[in-house]
């Protein structure tokens, strides 16, 4: 048995730079960092006494007798790409809704990687990790999606990513002592807006208008350097941070439509009347998660103008994609 821990993330500034189409052309950047919550995968022998071969549970289970019978298309993927020698037993448990702004669909892709090398007794560095990740969902899956989540789902961290002309990555610590680090944590206010959405139809719309935003997408850009200084100036208040997503979240909003929905605006404007200091709708946009940066002293009132939506606590993750449980040896048959 093999058990995979993988983070999800929050992304707080430069997103939209990440997507090959425009950082092949321009470079980009993003900032932002794991959180401590996780989606764990195991993987198992699956003994031979079943008519199908693999077996894969999530929110549905599949009983297949070849790799190509699965409708899962990370599963089918990664399995197409790193063939395992037996039958395997696959499953899926998540500590946040999938389709909801904090790169689920990457930490999977990450995290089953991870545990079919485990499972084939094979250590796989960070950096290989994430492009392996990078690779399956662009080249084998087909998604239209970016390059951050994998990155953070493999490093782990508060990091600034660096994506280069060349197509190779950078990935930077952001240094920050800890009571600044808690500070931030201490700041953070993740609500849930009840709405589901598909990232790759959202990030497909971006990415068909990259050329015809290419003065938001440098703004949001630029905003990755203004945030990493706010950071590591001690002398500057995190509610800095909430001021620039404020301005980064006007530029999201106008990248593609569909971005936003009554709904979210309706909540956004609800949490910075109640005291806020700034704020986004996480992932490609339509639904899902949000993220608030708000003064400790003010969370009550924040809390209270929202008490109809789920609130999260989170942390930062600082490990990225982890091997929980590592036993090789099941039982052996003839």
């Amino acid at each position: 048995m093999i058990i995979c821990r993988t983070p999800f993330r929050v992304s707080l500034f430069g997103g939209g730079t990440d997507y090959p189409k425009w950082y092949e052309q321009h470079g980009g950047a993003v900032l932002g960092f794991a959180i401590d919550k996780y989606c764990y995968i195991s993987v198992r022998r699956l003994p031979p006494f079943f008519e199908h071969k693999h077996r894969i549970v999530y929110s549905v289970v599949e009983n297949v007798k070849s790799i190509d019978e699965i409708q899962h298309p990370a599963v089918k993927g990664v399995l197409s790409e790193h063939k395992p020698d037996e039958g395997v037993e696959i499953h899926h448990d998540g500590d946040l809704p999938a389709r909801s702004g904090l790169g689920s669909s990457s930490s999977f892709t990450v995290g089953l990687t991870n545990a079919l090398a485990a499972f084939k007794g094979k250590m796989i560095s960070k950096r290989d990790l994430a492009r392996e990740a990078i690779r399956i969902e662009h080249e084998v899956i087909n998604e239209k999606v970016g390059c951050q989540d994998q990155i953070w789902a493999a490093y782990g961290g508060l990091n600034r990513i660096d994506f280069l002309k060349t197509g190779d990555f950078d990935v930077q610590p952001v240094m920050v002592d800890r009571d600044r680090r808690e500070d931030l944590q201490d700041h953070l206010l993740l609500v849930f807006t009840g709405l589901s959405r598909l990232a790759p139809v959202m990030a497909e719309k971006q990415i068909e208008n990259i050329d015809a935003r290419e003065k938001q997408l440098s703004a949001m850009h630029a905003m990755v350097d203004e945030a990493q200084a706010i950071l590591v100036d001690e002398n500057r208040p995190i509610t800095d941070v909430g001021k620039l997503l404020d301005q980064s979240w006007q530029l999201k909003r106008e990248l593609a439509d569909g971005v936003t929905t009554p709904l979210v605006d309706e909540i956004y404007e609800a949490a910075m009347g109640a005291g806020a200091s700034g704020g986004k709708l996480l992932g490609a946009g339509g639904g899902g998660f949000m993220l608030f940066i708000v003064a400790p002293e003010k969370q009550a009132k924040v809390r209270a103008a929202l008490k109809d939506l789920v609130s999260v606590k989170i942390g930062i993750d600082n490990v990225g994609s982890k091997i929980v449980v590592y036993e090789p040896d099941g039982l052996e048959y003839a």
